[in-house]
């Protein structure tokens, strides 16, 4: 078996996808599956963050977005949710050191005004320190829905032209991406789910319009680098054609199967 480092390394000669979404699934499961309470499932899957976001990073992967609370989420047992804000804060704090030795830009979307206290201020506090980072962009995706970013975005054009800031046939892709709270980053090229579910789940639903979709039955806890490594490898015999023919897609850079 090839070790991780050898797999990395054939990966860097081909095509990457700059943007990497990955709807983390299965950490309740995990821990049901071991008589376990499900926050231990979430404990353990903080490591495959960790594992994950490394590889990544090493392999040259722009940008990487977690989908780890989403808005649908806090209609869950409070308990849990509180559970799931304590771990989201110990995480902030025990990843704070590695994120800014390796040069990691920390982003968060959603609605994060939502969250506690005590889980935005270590959140804003590593964003402004990793604010000037020029290596991967981690995105933590916090209280996030895709359908209420869009609605969102909407608002905001909506004010710009009660205001009479804009007018209406002036609203065009470009605008609705620099309204979106994923404005700044690259469009979404693969979105990974682990656990064997085959859903979108409302995650960035107008970025992942021609994004590449690899499902992986493995539970979030259990999913580290050589799984995304696997991931990545399937991305790159994809042949990505974005509404036109084969033969008119060999011609776009970076966006073609490997060979």
């Amino acid at each position: 078996m090839e070790s991780i480092s050898e797999l990395e390394s054939r990966l860097k000669a081909r095509p990457l996808p700059r943007h990497v979404g990955i709807i983390m699934d299965g950490n309740g499961r995990w821990a049901e599956g071991r008589g376990l309470p499900r926050v231990e499932g979430h404990r353990v899957g903080s490591d495959s963050v960790r594992e994950v976001t490394r590889c990544a990073r090493r392999v040259g992967v722009e940008a990487l977005t977690l989908y780890a609370f989403s808005s649908q989420n806090w209609a869950r047992p409070a308990d849990e949710v509180a559970a799931l804000m304590d771990l989201l804060r110990e995480y902030l704090l025990k990843e704070r050191e590695e994120i800014l030795g390796n040069g990691i830009k920390l982003n968060a979307i959603g609605e994060l005004d939502k969250l506690p206290k005590y889980v935005r201020e270590p959140l804003e506090a590593l964003r402004a320190e990793s604010a000037a980072n020029t290596g991967m962009t981690l995105t933590l995706a916090l209280s996030y829905g895709g359908r209420e970013e869009l609605v969102s975005m909407a608002r905001r054009i909506a004010e710009k032209i009660h205001s009479g800031q804009l007018e209406p046939a002036a609203v065009s892709e470009a605008l609705v991406e620099a309204l979106l709270w994923t404005a700044g980053l690259p469009p979404v090229d693969l979105v990974i789910r682990t656990s064997g579910e085959r859903r979108l789940s409302n995650f960035m639903l107008w970025q992942t319009a021609y994004a590449e979709l690899v499902f992986s039955e493995i539970l979030w806890p259990d999913f580290r680098a050589r799984e995304l490594v696997d991931c990545l490898a399937a991305f790159q015999q994809r042949e990505r054609r974005f509404g036109m023919t084969g033969a008119q897609a060999q011609t776009l850079p970076f966006r073609r199967k490997s060979s």
